[in-house]
């Protein structure tokens, strides 16, 4: 397996960034050309060119593009998306299979090369439009895939002109080899695909919804987090079924454990085990055995509720297939299919980032060693969970055809996706009282006939849209053994009114996406099922989480937690966001429900923990996570902890701060170039101008004391701005007292605080009595500074 090389990977987020931008342009070009977005058709065009128009305007309403009632005029942005997306990824799909040997010529059943493709393109097309070797090869692999690439999709009955055409061809001729045989490679076609979204998005400080969530909640997960997370879960499993019992009172290191328990292309580097002082100084996996998980593999559910592009469905079947060879004797071949059919489950809220995680899938299978190359596989278990309904309720309950049950199952249907765009996999059908008496199949059985020969466009596409939102209730409304993620992230300001609507029916955890998605993967687990969870980290300290830690100290059982810290993903600098690795089951184990806990620590459970957080780069941390210590603490003793807050260590476990101090947030304008200034710019302050203080590097008795603030004492314009909301005139009740000035960034870097006004990025610790000051007579250094000229300046 190897992954992409940093140049490499800069040249494909170049390529891709700019096919975006030139995909769009030909798409919306020739959708223009087709008169899509126009209230009547051109008065040259054909009947052929008629009949492709109503079908795309069909899709495109589908889609949610909304027809003005009035003029007749349609809108297109969202099939400018898809037709851009599906035409680029056709050519680079195209390329992928054919650098792994994989296009298949369909008549032959033969892999060929794309020079064979261009051989094969002469003389083919009709009339003056010819086909050359990429529209060869994308057709190619329209039909190799078909649950990608939807046959009757009439996005790809679109033409683009043929400079459009030329600058897509030469953006995917021009990426090397290695992007195509890099096992990270599709991973990143995705981000990349939607940076430039996401960046205008970030920009505009827009309240993220439907439009905005693929694009600004998508992170590709780091390698060596989505190992962590399958060693420790669906590693632990097998080592704790691989080894006897003889092995695990015999090794002498967690090392000797691993590669007892690894298998061919499955070696568990960073699955840890612990000695159990209560079993003889015994060794056991320390995220546990999973005893109720079942005993056969051909039972094991396992499901990725946002899978992204499939990282880790493709990381869990390279595992799975070896274990169900080796468990049940199952040749490759058989083994591929064995676990795509019965093991492996995926849910996204964008539906082109299902095709991806759908091809990835189908690469690591056709990839596979001795399992036979290219052929057709079992359909999979991957659905869109944010497809839109994008059309009235009477014409969806028109496809019922007045069967009575079959209504109940499309009104359920819409009622449950109707905010599926913005809601994606946080939809629960088996909440509702209609999925008692709803059958899916009967639902599946009525949408095929609606899909027969004579079937209208608008009855075509929602009948192929209900199937899609079929099978994505079918998924969503199970239960898995095994549910790993890197759930969303998208703090509570940020939210749409809608989002943040269904975040406060669940009030613990309303504050970020992220809590929310963590309590949803519980309701996908069975009992005893496992949550293998990236998240933020900040859920287990701050306070306005704490009745969520309390209920999920008492509820569920915490079996292994890496705190990872700034720095975790390569594409993520700085603070932005410091992640934890989480394996926790769902429910507490016989005997150790919280009614009825003692006060013997053998009694509360254990959870075993790693800290990494000082490792300053991604790398680091994958190499520390095999070999830091783990600890083990109690985990219900968490719960005596102030807030409930979940400490690694006995300084973690030690008193508040806030039992001896308060703290204070700082001033902050949202024209800060205007108002502030570097104090040395002034001829002088005091009336106009104060003093203002602001972060440091490091520790030192004064420092960040270099900057003035136009606030006027009050009484000017950036006061009146902060009453209109423009400005946070905060920490006054700070001012003209002292205390601890704390940077609020990476290591907490403190300085002392004399009464001026402070900035944002600084909170003030005050204390409840002065008489934890330094004595009024200490000898306290005062800062001296040194302006551009040179000259020293005492503040």
């Amino acid at each position: 397996m190897t992954t992409l090389a940093l140049l490499v990977r800069r040249q494909l987020e170049r390529a891709i960034t700019d096919a975006r931008r030139i995909a769009e342009e030909g798409a919306r070009a020739a959708l223009e050309a087709l008169a899509v977005h126009a209230a009547t058709p051109y008065p040259h065009m054909n009947e052929p060119q008629r009949h492709l128009r109503r079908r795309l305007r069909a899709h495109a309403r589908q889609l949610g593009d909304r027809r003005d009632a009035e003029s007749g005029a349609q809108a297109i942005e969202r099939l400018v998306q898809e037709c851009a997306y599906e035409h680029w990824h056709g050519m680079l799909f195209a390329r992928f299979l054919a650098e792994n040997d994989l296009l298949i010529e369909p008549e032959m059943g033969v892999a060929v090369t794309l020079d064979e493709c261009e051989e094969l393109a002469k003389g083919q097309g009709a009339g003056d439009q010819s086909m050359d070797k990429w529209a060869l090869a994308a057709r190619f692999a329209h039909a190799m895939l078909p649950q990608v690439f939807r046959a009757d999709l009439p996005v790809f009955d679109i033409t683009f002109a043929q400079e459009h055409r030329q600058q897509l061809e030469a953006l995917v001729e021009g990426l090397p080899t290695d992007v195509f045989t890099a096992s990270d490679a599709l991973g990143w076609v995705y981000q990349f695909w939607q940076s430039q979204k996401k960046a205008e998005v970030n920009r505009s400080e827009a309240k993220i919804g439907a439009d905005e969530l693929p694009a600004v909640t998508q992170l590709f997960t780091e390698p060596y987090m989505v190992s962590f997370l399958l060693d420790n879960s669906l590693g632990a499993w097998w080592a704790a079924r691989r080894l006897t019992e003889a092995d695990f009172k015999a090794a002498e290191s967690e090392s000797e454990l691993r590669e007892k328990a690894a298998l061919p292309g499955v070696p568990l580097a960073y699955l840890r085990f612990v000695r159990d002082a209560d079993a003889g100084d015994r060794w056991r996996p320390a995220a546990g055995a999973f005893e109720s998980w079942p005993k056969h593999l051909r039972e094991l559910k396992f499901l990725d509720p946002c899978c992204g592009s499939g990282h880790f469905l493709v990381a869990a079947f390279a595992m799975l297939v070896p274990m169900r060879m080796a468990m049940e004797g199952l040749p490759a071949r058989h083994a591929v299919d064995a676990v795509i059919r019965d093991n492996l489950h995926g849910l996204e809220i964008d539906a082109r980032c299902v095709e991806i995680a759908v091809f990835a899938l189908a690469m690591a299978a056709w990839r596979f060693p001795s399992a036979g190359d290219y052929r057709l596989l079992p359909p999979m278990n991957v659905a869109c969970s944010g497809l839109s309904v994008g059309t009235t309720k009477a014409q969806w309950l028109a496809l019922a055809a007045g069967r009575h049950n079959l209504r109940i199952a499309m009104d359920w249907l819409y009622d449950l996706f109707k905010d599926a765009p913005t809601l994606g996999s946080l939809l629960n059908p088996a909440a509702t009282d209609a999925a008692k008496i709803v059958d899916l199949q009967d639902v599946f059985t009525v949408l095929r006939e609606a899909l027969a020969e004579g079937a209208t466009e608008e009855q075509r596409e929602m009948a192929l849209a209900a199937s899609g939102l079929a099978k994505a209730a079918d998924l969503l409304g199970r239960q898995y053994h095994l549910v790993a993620t890197n759930v969303p992230y998208l703090a509570r300001g940020k939210q749409s009114e809608k989002l943040k609507r269904f975040c406060e029916r669940h009030p613990a955890a309303k504050n970020d996406l992220a809590t929310v998605f963590l309590q949803r993967c519980f309701g996908l687990c069975t009992k005893g099922g496992i949550a293998s969870l990236v998240t933020p980290q900040n859920w287990l300290f701050l306070t306005r989480y704490r009745k969520l830690r309390e209920r999920l100290l008492k509820s569920e059982t915490w079996h292994l937690l890496a705190r990872l810290g700034p720095g975790a993903f390569e594409t993520i600098s700085g603070e932005v966001v410091k992640a934890v690795l989480l394996v926790l089951s769902h429910g507490r184990p016989p005997g150790h429900e919280i009614e009825f806990v003692n006060e013997d620590d053998s009694e509360l459970g254990t959870m075993c923990s790693l800290d990494v957080s000082a490792c300053t780069t991604a790398k680091e941390k994958s190499i520390a996570l095999h070999m830091s210590t783990v600890d083990t603490v109690a985990q219900l003793r968490q719960l005596d902890n102030p807030d409930a807050r979940i400490a690694l260590d006995d300084q973690e476990q030690a008193p508040l701060l806030s039992t001896l101090a308060q703290g204070v947030h700082g001033f902050g304008s949202k024209d800060s170039p205007r108002f502030f200034r570097q104090f040395w710019e002034l001829q002088q302050h005091g009336r106009d101008w104060q003093l203002l203080q602001t972060t440091v590097e490091s520790p030192q008795h004064w420092l960040g004391c270099e900057q003035a603030v136009y606030w006027q004492n009050g009484e000017g314009v950036l006061a009146e701005r902060g009453r209109h909301g423009q400005a946070v005139p905060a920490g006054s009740m700070a001012w003209q007292r002292t205390g601890v000035a704390v940077s609020q960034m990476r290591t907490l870097p403190c300085s002392l605080y004399s009464g001026q006004i402070f900035d944002k990025n600084v909170a003030v610790v005050l204390p409840h009595d002065n008489a934890h000051l330094p004595p009024s007579g200490a000898s306290v250094p005062r800062p001296t500074t040194t302006t551009p000229s040179g000259a020293s300046t005492r503040r």
